[in-house]
């Protein structure tokens, strides 16, 4: 295939242009919008070199010389979308800064729903996502805990946004897919449910339920479940707790 490199490449590695020759016809930024859209569009399936070729009105081949890869192509996308990001001035207040990143996040997700499915294999480092990344750990400046603690923070953190996130886009997408309407799919499901919790054969079930009874608040969830991930790393927290159990043998 045109431009395959047969060894491991990064792409933002790779220059954009060289100082010989004519002018590319399009930069990164161009091709990446290009993606953004038909993804946006059509969804992910729909993001084909092709595709995107025909949206910038170029050869397919060509479209190799600027992207060796598909995967070129997403990490692309995720730079792309990586812009949205605000980089606000950090507060002091790092609990408060990093649920507000995590709220965006959600956000960005949202407008863009291709996303979730992307972030698993994309391996990010790229010119936005350094930004961001450098972003939060200034929000964390005031976190006193190892630098690398406060990097599996914010991994953690994106990775519990992207799950929830990717879920709930997951559920609304099977919902419109459906001949009927949620709320008819759903009076059958907890219809059934009731019926197997009255058979008893599920009391534990039974009192989590009779505890939560009403209608679920899945924002209040989502915001509880971004505060239990703070304070997992919040040491005046950890040290009102238990000690952690060491790993490893114990000592003679």
């Amino acid at each position: 295939m045109a431009g395959r490199a047969a060894v491991p490449e990064v792409i933002w590695a790779r220059p954009e242009r060289t100082g010989r020759g004519p002018k590319p016809a399009f930069t990164r930024a161009d091709i990446a919008a290009a993606a953004v859209r038909i993804a946006d569009e059509a969804g992910l399936d729909g993001v084909t070199m092709r595709q995107v070729a025909a949206e910038l009105g170029c050869g397919t081949m060509s479209l190799y010389n600027y992207v060796p890869r598909k995967e070129d192509l997403y990490e692309l996308m995720i730079d792309a979308i990586g812009a949205e990001h605000e980089m606000f001035e950090p507060t002091g207040d790092w609990r408060a800064d990093m649920l507000r990143n995590a709220e965006e996040t959600r956000a960005i997700m949202y407008r863009h729903t291709w996303v979730p499915r992307l972030m698993p294999g994309v391996f990010g480092f790229s010119p936005n996502t350094l930004r961001y990344l450098e972003h939060c750990l200034a929000c964390l400046e005031p976190l006193d805990v190892p630098a690398g603690t406060k990097t599996e923070l914010i991994a953690l953190l994106n990775g519990v946004v992207t799950t929830y996130t990717g879920n709930e886009i997951a559920t609304a997408e099977r919902t419109r897919s459906m001949p009927w309407s949620a709320e008819d799919e759903n009076a059958v499901r907890m219809a059934y449910l009731g019926r197997q919790i009255a058979t008893g054969a599920y009391p534990r079930m039974t009192a989590a339920f009779m505890e939560q009874s009403g209608p679920v608040d899945l924002e209040a969830i989502f915001r509880r479940t971004l505060e239990r991930v703070l304070d997992a790393f919040d040491p005046e927290l950890r040290q009102s707790g238990p000690e952690p159990r060491q790993s490893g043998p114990e000592p003679l």
